[in-house]
């Protein structure tokens, strides 16, 4: 079988690419790319800083490729990119409502990927789609992951693909250089959550409570649990030699769901790798936040989750310090 490298989350900004690249190995002929799968061993679990993912409905506004560069500066670590479709079941008020807004523009995807390709020069972190079956198969996933590629975009997630019937996004994904993301919820079973997350890539979204996105009032205990459960399920592989020590065959673990302000960032944040935070922001853009409003929001999250790296390293250093026999 003959591997070839193809960084599906690379980027221009270090951080960014040392948390999310990872090589996806295919084989040539149709054996081959029934065999399309990412080299776990060259994913690196984050080692810069806590991951920010922000997520913007795409075609929102006029403007919306502002509010995805302003973002971009004010320290995300990738982004998001909503697809509009008409009947976004697992997204609660505030999506729905950014989502009936793009579409009342006429927005397309066609016209989104096209947006997209007009600033690729201008991008320097990695774009992760996230949309619906039904989008995925109109034109065919084969079709529909070539195009994401071609206008830059570099990961996917589908809420609604069935994981029993996901294999065939997973293979012609792999082969444009996009990378499936997968999802696990605090009601997933040890075997079904251990199968997501071997097939997982990119990185683990863990979703923190049961229901669809929205606002809420604190971070739910689930969200917690959860992220232990998906790094636990991920430890054997490494242990068992797939990656380097330190766990160099692990995917970060991304909490997202119902995350809102910098309190529940900071707990999501130290209970994964990092957060992808989605209604709290695009409930600034309905209200009418500027680009530069989102991006100050963003900023103010980024300098949270960088609190709690420093948090960790001060920690580490602390017991490190500790006297004791060194052999």
């Amino acid at each position: 079988m003959t591997a070839r490298s193809s960084s599906a989350f690379a980027s221009e900004d270090s951080a960014s690419r040392e948390a999310f690249t990872g090589p996806v190995a295919t084989g040539g002929g149709a054996a081959g790319q029934a065999d399309a799968r990412v080299d776990r061993a060259a994913v690196p679990v984050p080692r810069t800083r806590k991951l920010l993912v922000p997520y913007l409905t795409a075609g929102v506004s006029e403007n919306w490729l502002d509010y995805l560069l302003a973002v971009q500066e004010a320290g995300a670590d990738a982004v998001e990119i909503g697809l509009p479709f008409s009947d976004p079941m697992l997204d609660g008020v505030t999506i729905q409502q950014s989502t009936e807004r793009a579409l009342a523009r006429g927005v397309t995807v066609a016209a989104i990927l096209n947006d997209l390709r007009g600033v690729r020069d201008r991008l320097h972190v990695p774009l992760i789609a996230f949309t619906y079956a039904n989008l995925v198969f109109r034109p065919g996933p084969a079709v529909f992951c070539r195009q994401l590629a071609d206008a830059g975009i570099r990961g996917l997630i589908v809420p609604d693909l069935p994981l029993d019937e996901a294999r065939e996004v997973e293979v012609v994904a792999a082969a444009a250089g996009v990378e499936l993301t997968l999802l696990v919820a605090p009601v997933t079973p040890d075997d079904r959550l251990a199968e997501i997350v071997s097939r997982s890539r990119g990185y683990v979204y863990t979703i923190s409570r049961m229901g669809t996105t929205g606002e809420r009032d604190s971070l739910s205990d689930s969200a917690v649990a959860l992220a232990t459960r998906v790094k636990a399920a991920q430890r054997p592989a490494a242990d068992s030699g797939a990656g380097v020590s330190g766990g160099a065959g692990q995917l970060p673990v991304l909490v997202g769901f119902g995350v809102s302000g910098a309190e529940q960032v900071a707990a999501a944040g130290r209970a994964g790798d990092g957060v992808v935070i989605g209604s709290a922001l695009m409930r600034r853009v309905l209200d009418g936040a500027t680009p530069q409003d989102l991006g100050a929001e963003v900023a103010v999250l980024r300098a949270t989750l960088d609190r709690c790296d420093q948090e960790a390293s001060a920690e580490r250093t602390a017991h490190a310090e500790i006297p004791g026999h060194r052999g």
